[in-house]
């Protein structure tokens, strides 16, 4: 599978629309993108840029449907029912499918080095007008070798066009890119790089998760079922997939930084940086691989909901929930973590309870996750009745069903992330306060509140008959 066939599928399930009015890289691909996904509409492939002949693809995952599409599951399923169906067959699948180098594939079809090298050849977006430039991607998938192990690393980053032949890349610190570079200024050398724009969406997700001695191309096909295809580029000998749709290949001097930034961040906000530019790391791109008529991915970000937001909320929540299945954290009936909350800052889970205490434990088992010891903030539990990407409901039980002073703990130190607004800009932006929610009636109470329910054989039959009301 590649970008193409998704972008088939998504056409398949009407969640595509093509977009032949001309429009201008700078500003008007990402404003209309960015007012489609806040209001849920389709994937757009906008086929007349100004000035190139290139197209863009934006609002990959903006909706639960596309989600559902990408991952082969059916299309009816909410975030929480698909990030339960990956959940159950990472857990289960048995032996992974190895993915298959092969000396040929697409994105060979092109190859361009030394003085054709030109960034400018693609419609690189402008997405938002205090942005500090155009970004050629805001979810690229940067591939690194660890020098030491020889490990494959698929990192996802944003890279700012810094010019024709430069690209500022975000890595942050304490990710392993970062620790990979510091191996190599430690042997005073460049690091290799190849930047993946435009493949099989899977490869973004299949970084969540962990399988000793596999590669991300290897969790890619045995969640496909099929063997995924990847070749070595020729100029840093780095694993590509064949098919992809822009490779670009480089070496980051890792002692050699520029300013990157500022960029609107999947906050909704910028950083500090908007004030002081940061120095990052710089991709020196040496050769341009890319398919014929090749097609480029852009993802926005800034405030909730956009695709880039579905797709983290997705991977969080999948990741969290396969996490309290290890722990075998008994009574979880669904989790969330919400994509209004950026994809990671509150997460609600759902519990059968089975003992007093019981949805505490939920609580803390969340927090004490690798999920959500990094960035969470809040975290509600909810009774079973309550599916946790039900929005309506949740704010239900917190109404009804919830005692501030009974059902609220306050933890003050959790890890963070420097990118929180919400942080004080001249004061600890490495660490949060946290709060957990128990929104559930408590198990010991023998006198509970009586819920108002319809009657079961009142509702079966006018399901059944339905079609006869005349109400769509």
């Amino acid at each position: 599978m590649d970008l193409r066939y998704f972008i088939n599928q998504c056409a398949e399930a009407h969640e595509l629309k093509r977009i032949t009015t001309e429009v201008d890289w700078n500003l008007e691909i990402s404003h209309v993108s960015k007012l489609t996904e806040e209001k849920k509409g389709p994937a757009l492939l906008f086929e007349s840029i100004k000035g190139y002949d290139t197209p863009v693809f934006t609002g990959a995952f903006a909706t639960t449907k596309r989600l559902a599409v990408m991952l082969g599951l059916p299309h009816n399923l909410s975030l929480c029912e698909s990030a339960q169906q990956w959940m159950k067959k990472t857990i289960t699948s048995e032996g992974l499918i190895k993915a298959k180098e092969v000396k040929d594939g697409p994105v060979l079809e092109n190859v361009l080095s030394g003085d054709k090298v030109d960034l400018n050849m693609f419609p690189v977006p402008k997405f938002f007008p205090l942005d500090g430039g155009r970004y050629i991607g805001t979810m690229v998938s940067v591939v690194l070798r660890d020098p030491e192990t020889g490990e494959v690393n698929l990192g996802t980053y944003r890279m700012q066009m810094l010019d024709d032949k430069r690209c500022g890349v975000q890595i942050l610190p304490g990710k392993r890119g970062e620790r990979i570079m510091k191996k190599y200024a430690k042997m005073g050398k460049k690091m290799p790089a190849a930047a993946i724009i435009g493949c099989d969406p899977l490869i973004f997700m299949s970084g969540t998760l962990m399988h000793k001695g596999a590669s991300d191309f290897d969790i890619t096909g045995t969640v496909r079922g099929q063997q995924a295809e990847f070749l070595m580029a020729p100029l840093t000998g780095l694993p590509v997939p064949a098919g992809a749709e822009i490779v670009l290949e480089g070496e980051i001097d890792p002692n050699a930084f520029l300013p990157e930034g500022p960029f609107a961040e999947y906050t909704g906000y910028y950083t500090d940086e908007l004030h002081k530019p940061i120095p990052k790391p710089v991709l020196e791109v040496q050769q341009i691989l890319h398919r014929n008529s090749p097609i480029l991915w852009a993802t926005g970000q800034g405030r909730p909901v956009t695709d880039v937001h579905m797709l983290l909320a997705f991977t969080r929540t999948a990741t969290l929930w396969t996490e309290l299945e290890q722990m075998r954290i008994p009574g979880i009936q669904s989790v969330c973590v919400m994509p209004e909350s950026t994809g990671r800052f509150w997460s609600v889970v759902s519990v059968k309870q089975a003992y007093p205490g019981h949805s505490r434990q939920v609580a803390d088992a969340v927090i004490a996750s690798n999920t959500g010891s990094y960035g969470m903030k809040g975290v509600i539990t909810v009774d079973e009745d309550i599916q946790a990407d039900d929005l309506q409901r949740v704010f239900w039980a917190l109404s009804c069903r919830y005692d501030p002073a009974r059902g609220t703990e306050l933890i003050k130190r959790g890890r963070s992330t420097p990118l929180d607004p919400a942080l004080d800009p001249n004061g600890d932006k490495l660490t949060t306060s946290r709060i957990l929610m128990d929104a559930c009636i408590p198990y010991e109470w023998k006198q509970k509140p009586v819920e108002a329910r319809m009657d079961e054989e009142m509702l079966a039959k006018i399901r059944a008959r339905w079609h006869e009301y005349g109400i769509d």
